[in-house]
Formats: C-alpha cells, sequence, structure tokens
C-alpha cells in the first residue's frame, strides 16, 4: 500500500511539474482515497488549489499536512505561502518564520516572508530576508524587484540599486523589468510613464484582493466611493435607480454600494480577477468584466448614461486618453463622476507609485475632451502611513 502511494505520489509530482493539474490531482486524490490523512496529498493538492486560486480549499488542505507534520519545512512554507495569498498576513508570517527556522537558507521562502512582511507594513524587518534572497540567489529578478519594493517602503538606502538588479536579472520577463522601471520613476531615477504597467496593477489588486475591504474601511479610513455618490447627488444626479451605470475599476465591489442606488444595470470593470471574484460574490453587479479601461473602453458603444472611477485614475499619468474613452461609452448628456490626487504639477508619479494630478489641468482636459463640469469638490480620499491623502472629485456631462 506504501508502495502504491509512493508510486502515485511520483507520478503526480511528474503530471504537476509539466503543468498537468488535473492529472497530478486525481493521483493525488487516488492516495487519499487508500489513506485520508496522507499529509504529502494533502500538502500537494493544496499547492494546485492555490496555483488555480482556490484559496479557501488551499489553507484547509495545507492547514491539515502542517496538523499531521508540524515539524515539516515543506508543509509549513507551502501553508505559510497560501496564508500570505489569502491576506491573512501575521499568520503567514509565523508559519513562515517557523519554515525558515527548519530551513534558514530556503530562498523562496525567504523571498515570500519579505513580501508578506512588506505587505504587513513591516518593510523594515523584510529586508534582512529579502537581502539574504538575492545573496543567495543573484539571479533571481523576483527577489531583487521584492527587495526594490521593501526599501522603498522602508526607507532605506539602495531601492534604486535593487530595481537596476531585477532589470538585469529580468531576462525575457518584460513584466519584471517594466514593473522595476516604474520603480525607478516614482524614485526619481526615470522618466515616468504615461501609465502604471498593467502588470504591476494586476499583480498589486491580486494580491491585496483578500485584505482590501478590510484594509480600506478600516486602517485607511477609504472615503471616495460615498462622497462621489454624495457630490453626484448634490449636482442634481438623483439615486433614483434609473441609469446604466459603468463602475471603472470597481475591485471588489465597495464602489458598486455605494453606487447601486443610482443603477438599474450595473456593468463593473478591473483588470485583478481576484478583485472580480470578490465583487461577484456581492452580488451587485449585472456585468462584470476583466480588462484594461484603455483597451476595454475603445470598443465599447456609447451606452451608459452614468461612467465612475472611484480611485482609479491616480494609476494613469495622461488622463486624456481614459477620459476619451469615458466620454465615448456615455450616452449624450450621460454623467462622469471620479476622484484624482491632487498635486501642484499637471502630472507627477509620487514615491507611492501613484500619479497625482493639478485639478485645473484636469478641467482643461475634461473640457477638450468634450465635457462640462457640473461639480468639483476637493476632500480627503483616504490615510496612507497615517497621513491624508489629498483628492479632487468631478461630476461632468457629456456635451
Amino acid at each position: 500500500m506504501a508502495e502504491d502511494a509512493d508510486q502515485l505520489l511520483s507520478e503526480g509530482a511528474a503530471r504537476h511539474a509539466r503543468g498537468d493539474l488535473d492529472g497530478a490531482a486525481r493521483l493525488y486524490r487516488k492516495v487519499l482515497a487508500r489513506q485520508k490523512d496522507d499529509p504529502n496529498a494533502l500538502n500537494l493538492l493544496g499547492v494546485i488549489a492555490r496555483q488555480r486560486g482556490e484559496l479557501v480549499r488551499a489553507l484547509d488542505l495545507s492547514a491539515r499536512a502542517v496538523a499531521l507534520r508540524p515539524d515539516s519545512f515543506v508543509f509549513l512554507a507551502n501553508h505559510g505561502a497560501a496564508l500570505a495569498e489569502a491576506g491573512h498576513l501575521p499568520q503567514a508570517i509565523r508559519a513562515l518564520r517557523a519554515a525558515l527556522a527548519r530551513r534558514p537558507d530556503e530562498v523562496q521562502t525567504l523571498r515570500n516572508l519579505g513580501q508578506a512582511l512588506t505587505a504587513a507594513g513591516e518593510a523594515g524587518a523584510a529586508l534582512a530576508p529579502l537581502a539574504r534572497a538575492t545573496e543567495l540567489a543573484p539571479a533571481m529578478a523576483e527577489a531583487w524587484l521584492a527587495l526594490a519594493h521593501a526599501r522603498r517602503e522602508a526607507g532605506a538606502e539602495g531601492a534604486a540599486e535593487a530595481a537596476r538588479h531585477a532589470i538585469d536579472q529580468a531576462g525575457r520577463d518584460g513584466a519584471i523589468a517594466e514593473q522595476a522601471r516604474f520603480l525607478l520613476a516614482a524614485l526619481g531615477e526615470e522618466a515616468a510613464p504615461d501609465r502604471a504597467p498593467a502588470t504591476y496593477v494586476r499583480e498589486l489588486f491580486d494580491r491585496y484582493a483578500p485584505r482590501f475591504d478590510q484594509d480600506l474601511e478600516g486602517r485607511l479610513a477609504y472615503r471616495t466611493p460615498a462622497l462621489l455618490a454624495a457630490l453626484l447627488e448634490g449636482a442634481g444626479v438623483l439615486p433614483d435607480g434609473a441609469r446604466r451605470v459603468l463602475d471603472l475599476g470597481c475591485g471588489t465591489g465597495l464602489s458598486g454600494v455605494a453606487l447601486k442606488p443610482f443603477a438599474k444595470r450595473m456593468t463593473g470593470l478591473d483588470l485583478s480577477p481576484r478583485m472580480l471574484e470578490v465583487a461577484r460574490g456581492r452580488g451587485l453587479y449585472d456585468r462584470l468584466e476583466e480588462a484594461d479601461l484603455l483597451a476595454w473602453l475603445p470598443r465599447q458603444r456609447a451606452g451608459f448614461e452614468l461612467v465612475v472611477a472611484a480611485d482609479v485614475l491616480n494609476y494613469l499619468g495622461d488622463l486624456a486618453p481614459a477620459l476619451a474613452g469615458i466620454r465615448g461609452v456615455l450616452v449624450p448628456g450621460g454623467i462622469a463622476a471620479f476622484s484624482v490626487e491632487t498635486g501642484e504639477a499637471p502630472v507627477a508619479l509620487g514615491s507611492g507609485l501613484r500619479y497625482r494630478h493639478d485639478p485645473a489641468h484636469v478641467a482643461a482636459l475634461a473640457a477638450a475632451a468634450g465635457f462640462e463640469a457640473l461639480a468639483r469638490r476637493d476632500a480627503t480620499l483616504r490615510e496612507e502611513k497615517g497621513a491624508p491623502v489629498a483628492g479632487t472629485l468631478f461630476v461632468l456631462r457629456r456635451r
């Protein structure tokens, strides 16, 4: 029986390595059918569940494996990775540290711990494990990029140097090089591009999705959707359930809660599949689309009476294409409402990897795109590192 299980696990691992997740999972389940508490099969099925984004199942399976073998480095490391992806950062950090106590120089686990610490707001503590990962694996571009982000968050020296190492080691991985160059631009080391890389935004919010609502409504005192809804009402746009509404960058649907009273039908658009998964669970949207707004908007007909973008345009430097796209999907007389982070220059990329815009410059772009102003208001959008984030809200009508 044990030999049969070993053979099945070995064949499953081979299929897993080839990317045949279905075939591997079938073999791992066969092992569990014979021995329901086989920790290796549980752990490997947990890895597959994590790769598929099935985080609840991944957590359950990996936790069962750890319970059976609490001293296993492999099981602790995989469970810690699943906890981190699910947004349970304190538990993830504990599990990953326990794994590293057994195998201190395992590079992937060092990187996972560093990223979890950075996400938890402990960037200073992330520096040592990430630096060690780059020492052990100097060709690992992902570790250099994670170290660059941690140094930037911690205000430590060497963020730009680490970003350049990431570019040097990225090879054919253009996404890592693009993200590293974007970080260099935020540090003032390169010219800012017209927008944040789509891969950066997608990965950022995929990782953030499990804890997004809790962080924004709690720790960050997020207010933008409610403020936009109030400004719409003040401009005479009533929450009468009469409009076809497009929620750009809908995320987990927090904005949809504020917009639903205006909608007879509501579409949500976002770049992050994991954010959309959470939004789908709210039951607010009639349609959800996974796409980049600059690519999606020009392909749509004019069919919306209201388009809202809450904390979305701060990932774009040049707002002209977005404003043209928004106008293009609005019916004549349709309403656009959005927020920007406020800056003094026409547009500038901040150290937080988001763009700030001068409200007068935005107003001029909106007029050039074919909008007339209905309302405008300065507001605090949320908090960041304990400080208020200044923003400006706009409500416009398509001419």
